[in-house]
């Protein structure tokens, strides 16, 4: 069993650190709202830390779950951030969904300090995480990857090492480009199957058989004909994923007009204030017949 330090609390990382408090890993967590950290310690014990540099210290796993690029220097290359107190030898495993680039570049500052890095973003969402069943996406050296893996099987259903450093966010830009475009497209054949006055249960039955079917329909169909849009992935974090996405294609060469107009449909959902209704609320843009 591991000491390992997680930062970052949330959502996710609550769930993701109670499977390994669970597998018997002695955990010091560290959240910035203190109060979402105190709640976790009391549910699963462990310990609480006033900072990252003093989660990581003396610990031989850190562990990361925050929001966006900033957040994640500030955990890491901070004041007060983890790098200043991991030894050399200790392994890093980022779980945020950030950009390629800032995956790198912590990669490059780690190697420096003799860290071994690992950017893990997931795919699952809310109920992968409670479930122990999130998919996850990796890059970085083979020899993180080997010491990253039997940690991260507290939580995971599926592990995947993808390739270098970096990789495993560019995947995971994958994914939701691919999400993008599914529910897009589902969102339009559930309103055009409304149009038509057909028996959407109907409808879903004879489709979701074939080459039409996808998680998303076997999942969402139905809440969305209902407009239930409370399923944990929000709107705005979709918005964040994407952003990545439309900027490293920027950098790659790639050409992703389709996620870059459902980008744009999501801003539509946003504006009309949906940003923290879950992804499935694509379809609230498109009218619906009365």
């Amino acid at each position: 069993m591991a000491k390992i330090a997680f930062i970052g609390i949330g959502v996710m990382g609550g769930p993701m650190a109670g499977h390994l408090a669970k597998a018997g890993h002695e955990l010091t967590v560290y959240n910035r709202t203190r109060a979402k950290a105190e709640a976790w310690v009391a549910e699963h014990g462990g310990s609480l830390a006033d900072n990252p540099a003093t989660a990581a210290k003396d610990n031989q796993i850190v562990i990361t779950c925050v929001g966006n690029d900033d957040d994640l220097a500030s955990v890491t290359m901070g004041r007060d951030g983890a790098f200043s107190t991991m030894a050399s030898g200790a392994l890093f495993i980022d779980h945020t969904t950030v950009s390629a680039r800032i995956a790198r570049q912590l990669s490059v500052e780690a190697e420096g300090r003799g860290i071994h890095v690992i950017d893990a973003p997931v795919s699952g969402g809310q109920a992968g995480a409670e479930k122990g069943s999130l998919s996850i996406m990796c890059g970085g050296s083979e020899q993180a990857f080997a010491a990253a893996e039997p940690v991260m099987s507290a939580y995971a259903g599926r592990i995947v090492h993808v390739g270098r450093t970096g990789a495993g966010q560019t995947t995971k830009m994958c994914n939701q480009i691919a999400i993008a475009g599914v529910l897009e497209g589902l969102s339009e054949a559930l309103r055009f199957a409304q149009a038509s006055r057909l028996d959407l249960d109907k409808v879903h039955e004879a489709i979701s058989g074939g080459a039409a079917q996808s998680w998303q329909m076997d999942n969402r169909w139905a809440t969305m004909a209902k407009d239930e849009f409370d399923f944990g992935f929000a709107v705005d974090w979709m918005r964040k994923d994407l952003g990545l996405a439309i900027e490293e294609a920027r950098t790659n060469g790639a050409t992703i007009p389709v996620a870059a107009l459902v980008d744009q449909f999501y801003a539509e959902v946003q504006a009309a204030g949906g940003g923290r209704n879950d992804t499935s609320s694509l379809v609230s843009r498109l009218p619906k017949r009365k």
